[in-house]
């Protein structure tokens, strides 16, 4: 066993002669440690860096050293890994990495694989390529997993800053030049043109085992020449860009940060955020700060240097969005610096659409919308947006939307308001207004039945061609349409309002769920109410008491309203608009189980719809008596009634979708009269009839109806499992709906189908007895309270 020599000043002449007292060539050491030749020569020359822990275990078993020689070794190798080791500086070192780093286990887990492959290597050294934008901790991330994985590369880190987002990069020469240098390589021996410079780096690494981080990458030209051909070597770069132009490369696309791994973050940097009693005040930070690594490294770290402010002081600083970037700074580090080194590098129509899209009221938009906004071509909107997203400062969400992240939103209004003089502003804001106001309108008008198309010449921005996209668009705007909406009621566009509203309004019964339009009608009546046009008071006073009806269940409210729609409609004489409002004021009373009144409004109104020529809205109105007259419990006249719709729908000429709606309800309304008259088989019959319309229909609370009456004849028929199965689907479709009388029914049901007395029964009865308690239909009442005693065991008196 050799043992550690007397005298030996430097690691390379200690490894050298232990080697050469072994007796051993470095052919022969490099095939007993697994280590190569190159590296070896390298460490004796001192060419290269002191080995990690696990190479040097490597040499001491293949020199066969004991123990006090492998301290020896050990000890010259720690000696030489110290910063004043040779008396000379070491180029291409990292900087120092951050002591608290949490998260992003699963991107470590993909630099963790690539190292072994690159250990293995069987392959091209693998190039990992983290992207993302400003301040993500891309640089943090390369740094913890070169660190982490240190031990499988005993030739150690070098590192490169490529200055990508400065004004005048790192050019690729230089820093080739720089990792020669690293690498042991002499001036003298250093090739002349890059290309040679090039090849002489990718010989070296071949022979050589370590991680290169190449930081801040700004294009793929500064990239490419860098990367080694063959080897043991691992690659992380960094980047705002996704360096699309690198072939063979892994990417790791960063997000912000986890809640969880942003709160843990704040508690390891800041000793109040560490309080379990600021958990509320932590988690509110790290909302402020968009999970921002950055920003809530700068947040931590002013509360760290302030042991006097809470964490709520802090909150209150952050709260504040038009000082938010100002208070997201902390000495030279700023979350607004990171920003705009990216915005610098823009041209001047990226620059533009950029900050005019902090115009946009909703997280997040598509390419049509920014068109609009710097009034351009499509395809030139898109490309803008796709630079955008290259250099980080937008975000791709799906196929074809892009998002903002908070702060970076918060940037671009900065620059808007820095750059853009504010009539500008102004002008820019209506445009876009106006335009998505426009295209809702013609996106709404594909369902009334009036237009059902695209007016001639369209030529839009946003693609309409069909109901489909008319909806799909209307969908995925609302959150930008709704505020341009609100934005044009108070500066008086009065008529505009009004227009969204009547274009919209055979949409909205086909997305009656959907709150929006409880606002739309509120804005236009009032819009409405600002014109001249008594008219259009009626229609929206009208349409407003609908709404109130069916979709937030205000039934006295929407009562008011009406009447005040049928007096403005008598004093101008309009009969539509007068058997319109009173069709609202009888479905009202319906729900207000005011009967005969609902039964002398439908009926009324239906007269002055015959007598206006309006076909649709006079069969609608006859299924409005039918429910009237099951209201009352006149069952058969009800079915009558119905009968007498559908009837009338065959001979009137009544456009496909005003039909099939006013079809619907008279089919369902033919099951729910036999299902109260409990005339169960006829009921079935009925139901089965009625829900592929309701289906064709697509309304689902309607269908979730149907469901339940169906459910309550398959049950009064003696088939209790598929009964159960159409109740409980159908309080699934309700979930979201408004509470009604069926969907209580249909909970006081279920636990009788059960007839277990389980717990989940218990707690069926126990919901539907708390939204009875308040119901004017005690017989639903008295039922449960009944099906209760029974699963007691109690005596239902």
């Amino acid at each position: 066993m050799t043992t550690a020599p007397v005298q030996a000043s430097t690691f390379g002449n200690l490894l050298r002669t232990l080697r050469r007292a072994a007796g051993l060539t470095l052919e022969q050491l490099a095939e007993r440690s697994g280590i190569s030749t190159r590296a070896i020569s390298d460490m004796e020359r001192g060419h290269s860096r002191a080995p990690q822990a696990r190479t040097l275990a490597a040499l001491a078993d293949g020199l066969g050293l004991d123990s006090d020689a492998r301290a020896g070794l050990t000890a010259a190798a720690k000696e030489a890994r110290s910063p004043s080791a040779a008396g000379r500086p070491r180029l291409c070192e990292p900087p120092r990495g951050v002591t608290d780093f949490v998260g992003r286990q699963a991107e470590f887990e993909i630099v963790r694989q690539a190292a072994i492959r690159a250990v293995e290597g069987d392959d091209l050294p693998p190039v990992l390529v983290v992207h993302g934008q400003p301040g993500l901790g891309k640089t943090a991330l390369a740094l913890w997993a070169a660190n982490e994985l240190r031990d499988d590369f005993p030739d150690g880190c070098l590192y490169v800053d490529l200055r990508g987002v400065d004004a005048v990069p790192l050019p690729a020469g230089d820093a080739l030049l720089r990792l020669l240098r690293a690498l042991g390589i002499r001036p003298h021996q250093v090739a002349d043109s890059d290309d040679e410079r090039c090849a002489q780096l990718r010989g070296i690494l071949r022979d050589r085992r370590c991680v290169l981080v190449l930081d801040n990458a700004g294009s793929e030209a500064q990239v490419r020449p860098l990367l080694p051909a063959g080897g043991r070597c691992l690659v992380i770069a960094t980047s705002r860009r996704a360096l699309g132009g690198l072939e063979g490369v892994l990417r790791i696309a960063l997000s912000p940060l986890a809640p969880e791994e942003s709160a843990g973050l704040l508690r390891s940097i800041a000793v109040q955020a560490a309080d379990p009693q600021m958990a509320q005040h932590v988690d509110r930070v790290a909302d402020l700060c968009g999970h921002l690594p950055l920003a809530l490294r700068i947040a931590g770290t002013r509360l760290a240097v302030r042991p006097q402010w809470t964490v709520g002081q802090l909150v209150d600083r952050l709260t504040d969005a038009g000082h938010r970037l100002a208070a997201l700074s902390a000495g030279d580090t700023g979350v607004a610096p990171a920003f705009a080194l990216s915005y610098a590098q823009l041209p001047a129509p990226t620059a533009q659409l950029f900050r005019r899209l902090a115009h946009v009221p909703a997280a997040d938009f598509a390419a049509p919308l920014a068109a609009a906004l710097i009034e351009a071509e499509l395809p030139d909107a898109q490309d803008r947006l796709d630079d955008l997203v290259e250099v980080g400062l937008l975000q791709a969400e799906g196929v074809d939307r892009y998002r903002f992240h908070d702060l970076i939103r918060l940037y671009a209004d900065e620059r808007l308001h820095a750059e853009e003089p504010p009539d500008t502003r102004a002008e820019t804001a209506e445009r876009m207004n106006t335009w998505l106001l426009d295209t809702v309108v013609v996106a709404g008008r594909w369902y009334e039945p009036e237009y059902g198309g695209l007016p001639d010449g369209w030529a839009g921005l946003v693609p309409l061609a069909t109901a489909e996209e008319a909806d799909a668009w209307l969908r995925a705007e609302a959150d930008n349409w709704l505020p341009a909406l609100r934005t044009a009621a108070a500066r008086g566009r009065h008529q505009l309002v009004a227009d969204v509203a009547v274009a919209t309004r055979w949409y909205s019964e086909e997305t009656l769920r959907w709150r929006v339009w409880w606002e739309v009608r509120r804005l236009a009546r009032a819009a409405a109410n600002a014109l001249p046009d008594r008219r259009q008071q009626a229609f929206h006073t009208s349409l407003y008491a609908w709404t109130a009806v069916y979709l937030m269940a205000l039934y006295e409210e929407a009562e008011e309203a009406a009447m005040e729609a049928y007096r403005l409609a008598q004093s101008i004489g309009d009969l539509q608009e007068q058997a319109r409002a009173l069709g609202s004021a009888g479905a009202a009373r319906v729900s207000l189980r005011r009967h005969d009144d609902a039964l002398w409004a439908h009926r009324t109104a239906s007269e002055l719809a015959d007598r206006a020529g309006d076909h649709a809205l006079y069969v609608d109105l006859l299924t409005g008596s039918g429910y009237a007259l099951e209201g009352l419990g006149r069952y058969d006249e009800a079915v009558g009634e119905f009968q007498r719709a559908l009837t009338e729908l065959d001979r009137r000429p009544v456009a496909g979708r005003p039909a099939l709606t006013t079809r619907s309800g008279a089919l369902y309304g033919v099951a729910s009269c036999f299902e109260r008259a409990g005339r169960a088989e006829e009921s079935l019959h009925a139901v089965e009839r009625a829900l592929p319309v309701l289906i064709e229909n697509r309304d689902e609370d309607m269908v979730a109806f149907a469901l339940v009456l169906r459910g309550k004849a398959r049950a009064a028929l003696g088939r209790p499992a598929e009964a159960r199965a159409d109740l409980t689907r159908a309080l699934e479709m309700l979930a979201d709906s408004l509470p009604s009388r069926l969907e209580d029914e249909a909970r006081v049901m279920l636990p009788t189908l059960d007839g277990t007395g389980s717990a989940e029964a218990q707690a069926e009865l126990a919901r539907a007895l708390e939204l009875l308690a308040d119901s004017l239909d005690s017989r639903l009442e008295t039922e449960a309270q009944a099906t209760r005693a029974v699963l007691d065991d109690t005596d239902p008196a």
